[in-house]
């Protein structure tokens, strides 16, 4: 029978536990939604949502805005949560707070629009106007607005066409709408651009700065 020699310093599990392989992890990381119901700052994942990010790359987009501070944004005319149409040059004359954010009824929009609401009364001593824009549509402003007694005007962005022409940058490589604040001066020019996807409070607390400096 043939033997097995070992040396005197080792035994035969420390050999075996040497040349067993050690296993290898990818460097992506994989984001996989367990429910068809989670949300999460604004988005909806369902069981097939597979969201990948290189180790190598930042969650924060990479999107470079086109409305900057110093520039003259994009007029629009969107229909509000009563289904007016409103067009921007309608508030020239006095500051505009226009703040992006991702959907109605998700927990971070729930709570930056209530902080925008509780703190409405400051923005008007400021002589701000404040508008509310998404891609849902004027059904959807009407309940949010409603539920939460809103009373700044919302503006259902129907396609995401504003979105576009403003730049708004998408966090999570474009699976999370940005959630993007604004300032403009009485002659509409952009005076404050604001990003925070994961701490819509601050939006807030950054724009009645701003506006308390000016």
């Amino acid at each position: 029978m043939a033997s097995i020699s070992l040396h005197s310093n080792h035994t035969l599990p420390s050999l075996l536990h040497a040349q067993t392989p050690k296993p290898t992890f990818p460097q992506n990381l994989s984001l996989l939604a367990k429910s068809s119901q989670s949300q999460f700052h604004g988005v909806k994942l369902s069981n097939s949502s597979h969201l990948a990010i290189p180790s190598s790359v930042s969650v924060r987009s990479s999107i470079v805005a086109k409305v900057t501070e110093g520039t003259v944004p994009p007029a629009f005319t969107l229909k509000d949560q009563n289904g007016r149409p409103v067009n921007l040059s309608k508030f020239k004359g006095k500051p505009v707070v226009v703040y992006f954010y991702p959907a109605d009824e998700t927990p971070g929009c729930t709570k930056q629009a209530c902080a925008f609401r509780d703190s409405y009364e400051k923005f008007k001593k400021a002589g701000a106007e404040v508008i509310g824009i998404s891609g849902d549509g004027t059904e959807s402003h009407k309940a949010f607005a409603q539920k939460y007694k809103l009373p700044f005007t919302l503006l259902s962005d129907e396609g995401n066409k504003v979105r576009k022409e403003w730049g708004v940058p998408s966090d999570l490589f474009g699976a999370l709408p940005g959630r993007q604040t604004y300032v403009l001066d009485k002659n509409g020019v952009c005076r404050l651009v604001y990003n925070n996807q994961f701490q819509p409070e601050k939006h807030i607390d950054e724009t009645l700065k701003f506006l308390k400096s000016v």
